[in-house]
């Protein structure tokens, strides 16, 4: 089991730290990308080692696609290989899972139309323009693909992800 996490400076520490932690204590493993190798830091100060630049990626690799939020997912969104990459994990029905922010970049690989989903309050309204049947409840899990309105629902969103990734 391979999980890859789609991320860049401005993560929101608790979003991406705690699910990576429970994943690899469950000892899955887990491969942070970015824009470039090397270190990036989360918003409250804490920084993560990148595995791998978003141009190395081949998806085919990897299990389960995880999006932490906070202000890197706005700034990776445009990324073509970011949105190729999202796009592949739905298209073949693999797991995605994506809490606060990360949504943003669901809306812009244009794969939430007919979706259930949650996200961050403020950009709830950007999931329903895409399509989306976005309710306000702590974890929704809509086929392969699993959201979570922020740090907050974290306790919900560790439980359904260990579900989500150990298939039940």
């Amino acid at each position: 089991m391979k999980v890859l996490i789609l991320t860049a400076e401005g993560f929101e520490d608790r979003e991406l730290l705690y699910p990576y932690t429970r994943l690899k204590e469950e000892g899955i493993e887990v491969k942070i990308a970015s824009n470039n190798k090397g270190t990036i830091n989360g918003i409250h100060g804490y920084s993560i080692d990148v595995d791998c630049a978003f141009d190395e990626i081949n998806p085919e690799g990897f299990d389960v696609l995880f999006l932490p939020g906070g202000k890197a997912p706005q700034k990776i969104r445009q990324n073509e290989k970011v949105l190729v990459i999202t796009k592949y994990f739905i298209d073949n029905d693999k797991p995605v899972a994506a809490i606060c922010h990360g949504p943003q970049i669901l809306v812009s690989a244009d794969v939430l139309n007919g979706r259930r989903a949650t996200s961050y309050s403020s950009i709830r309204k950007e999931l329903a323009s895409a399509g989306a049947e976005v309710v306000d409840e702590e974890v929704v899990k809509d086929g392969n693909l699993l959201t979570s309105r922020g740090f907050q629902d974290l306790h919900a969103f560790g439980r359904e992800l260990m579900k989500l990734v150990k298939g039940y």
